[in-house]
């Protein structure tokens, strides 16, 4: 790492973090932030080259050298990395830093295959402290606010990525974690919290347990949730909005990059997630292929981090699918929505078809609750969809023609806009199960 990069980063460290300003790269110009930029990306591919043996091997494969990268374009002349490099190289075979200078340990589920291990340095725990705490100061937090998080805490990134940015930025934190959603809504009624922290999909359980305690969201202390974890739609952040009487903010991250904190929405503008460009450099590329797509244009993301010490992560994949927008609050670039993962897409008759597209279409349907479920079946030579849905608590009256009449405006809805023909099966308020952090969506029960 080059003097003045440490010099850089010991100051961000160092200094008291000023949350009712901005930091110097928010309002820097384009020049600056992209001079800035290829400076720690410089360092950053010579700390992987210099001590992980798979970059080693990988950028000697490719006949690419840190020395070879002079310009921000020069990054897409590296080699991906991908989930699969980590859990092949588990538990620690990617870290770029000794052991003794690792001070925390997260890790993935592991439910898919083996866990994807992240390590932090004490100076990567700090400029994640600092990430969050800017990522909530720009969605509208301030010292003086208490955070409720019930992101889930443990090996999960969420808890205590959360928990570590609020206490930065001055907030007094309640960490609740995931569950107990009774609990939750007593501490929220009691404590008087004005930001809280979770899935949108655990917000809805919440906003669910509230009614069924018979209280007013709207005569509670909640202004600003700061939702993540899981792709969610601008359909339903209305919801979440009009039912909870706050302002839904969209955060955005992974273990991989960092966790939470990687993106985040500016209150000026909500208009997607900004990156902090100063710490991730961003790239959109077609899925297939590999190719470095144009600003505006969809595919999938990939990141490179421009300072992480124990873990460096050049040009990982991460699956999911957006675009790269213009800055707007900032001059740094925004990514749009997450439409969905791309090994999350699902191929029906043909069709290519996303939870989130089947979620925009539930939500327009003023009887049916924001919760959903998508099983896949198999008939024969032939792929089908059934949705399950559940009434909302004041339409648990309706008879069987009502229903009726509700599950032929979903499928026509979803026709429509999708392209597909689904089957529609509607349930009592709550009888869809709920999650306590992210939602399982998909139930694929075909054979093969």
């Amino acid at each position: 790492m080059s003097t003045k990069i440490k010099e850089r980063l010991s100051m961000n460290i160092r200094q008291q973090f000023k949350p009712d300003q901005l930091d110097p790269m928010e309002h820097a110009s384009i020049d600056e932030l992209r001079a800035h930029q290829l400076e720690r990306l410089k360092w950053s591919v010579s700390h992987a080259y210099d001590n992980v043996p798979l970059y080693r091997q990988r950028f000697d494969a490719a006949g690419v050298h840190p020395q070879d990268i002079q310009s921000l374009d020069d990054l897409a002349r590296l080699p991906f990395t991908t989930k699969t490099d980590l859990r092949d190289n588990y538990p620690y075979g990617m870290f770029a830093t000794p052991m003794e200078d690792i001070v925390r340990l997260h890790a993935s589920s592991g439910t898919t295959g083996q866990p994807t291990v992240v390590g932090y340095t004490q100076r990567d725990i700090d400029n994640w402290a600092n990430l969050v705490a800017r990522s909530i100061r720009a969605a509208g937090g301030r010292p003086s606010d208490k955070a409720h998080i019930s992101y889930g805490y443990g090996l999960f990134t969420g808890g205590l990525g959360a928990h570590y940015g609020a206490e930065r930025l001055g907030c007094t934190v309640i960490p609740m974690s995931g569950g107990q959603t009774e609990k939750q809504v007593r501490l929220i009624r009691d404590f008087d919290p004005d930001i809280i922290m979770v899935t949108p999909s655990y917000m809805l359980n919440i906003a669910d347990e509230m009614e069924r305690q018979g209280i007013d969201p709207h005569t509670l202390s909640l202004r600003l949730g700061i939702f993540g974890a899981e792709p969610w739609t601008d359909e339903l952040r209305r919801s979440v909005e009009q039912r909870m009487g706050i302002r839904a903010m969209d955060i955005y991250g992974l273990s991989e990059i960092m966790g939470p904190g990687v993106a985040m929405e500016c209150a000026e503008t909500q208009d997607g997630p900004t990156v902090w460009e100063d710490h991730f450099y961003p790239e959109i590329i077609n899925p297939e292929t590999g190719e470095v797509l144009p600003d505006g244009e969809l595919g999938e993301l990939v990141f490179t981090t421009l300072s992480k010490e124990a873990l460096p992560m050049i040009r990982y994949r991460t699956r999911d699918l957006t675009r790269l927008l213009p800055g707007t609050a900032r001059r740094m670039r925004r990514i749009d929505k997450i439409t969905g993962r791309s090994d999350d897409m699902m191929i029906i008759r043909g069709v290519n078809v996303f939870p989130t597209q089947i979620e925009e279409e539930v939500v327009k349907v003023k009887q049916l609750s924001d919760e959903y479920q998508i099983h896949l079946y198999r008939n024969g030579n032939m792929d089908s969809m059934e949705v399950h849905v559940e009434l909302r608590p004041e339409f648990s009256h309706l008879n069987e023609s009502e229903t009726r009449d509700v599950v032929a405006e979903l499928r026509h809805h979803v026709k429509s806009s999708v392209g597909i023909t689904v089957g529609v099966n509607v349930f009592p308020s709550g009888g869809i199960a709920r999650s306590e952090g992210k939602a399982k969506r998909v139930f694929d029960q075909r054979n093969g």
